[in-house]
């Protein structure tokens, strides 16, 4: 009987890109698969509404496919993929300023809501809340540490600037954030 391997070894998933880039149908049904759901979660905390984030992880997963042949494989492929979803969702946001919205929906974390617990999902609504107010550049940072779990040197080589910069980034949307839910009276 064989276990069930849950984790992809980086050498196998390198393998996989590297038949994607070369065309195999299989392993970009498999990149799409694997990517889709932290490319929506991704743009749902970028962009902030369910629609948008799908529309916006479709086009990162197409823009993805398309560019492929030109993956440079001595990179890390989650932030070379993480790259082009931020630019995507950056396109999405002027796009979406264009456009006209008399309110904007609130979206529930499907995660929280399935746990069920009134209290983390008010505590989730206070943090999404809070995350929407902050000015897009702390957002970004906060989205890529906390929710994807990218490292500083991953966010730094994402958004093109030095290493302290990002932390420094990331500490004072931190201090922002916490500000945002003292005053909504959601600090623990």
């Amino acid at each position: 009987m064989h276990a069930l391997r849950l984790v992809e070894s980086p050498e196998r998933e390198a393998e996989r890109v590297a038949r994607a880039a070369d065309g195999d149908e299989a392993s970009r049904n498999w990149l799409v698969q694997k990517w889709t759901p932290t490319m929506y979660r991704y743009a749902l905390r970028m962009l902030g509404e369910s629609e948008d984030a799908a529309d916006a992880a479709q086009d990162i997963l197409i823009k993805v496919l398309r560019a492929l042949p030109t993956y440079d494989q001595e990179r890390s492929f989650s932030t070379w993929i993480f790259g082009i979803a931020r630019n995507t969702c950056i396109d999405a946001q002027r796009r979406r300023r264009h456009r006209t919205h008399d309110e904007l929906g609130e979206v529930a974390d499907s995660t929280l809501s399935a746990l069920g617990s009134a209290i983390q999902a008010e505590r989730a609504s206070q943090v999404h809340e809070a995350l929407a107010k902050l000015p897009e550049a702390y957002r970004e940072v906060l989205v890529l540490y906390h929710f994807e779990h990218l490292k500083y040197v991953e966010i730094a080589e994402i958004l093109g600037e030095p290493i302290g910069t990002t932390m420094n980034r990331i500490f004072r949307a931190r201090q922002r954030m916490r500000g945002l839910l003292e005053l909504d009276g959601g600090a623990p």
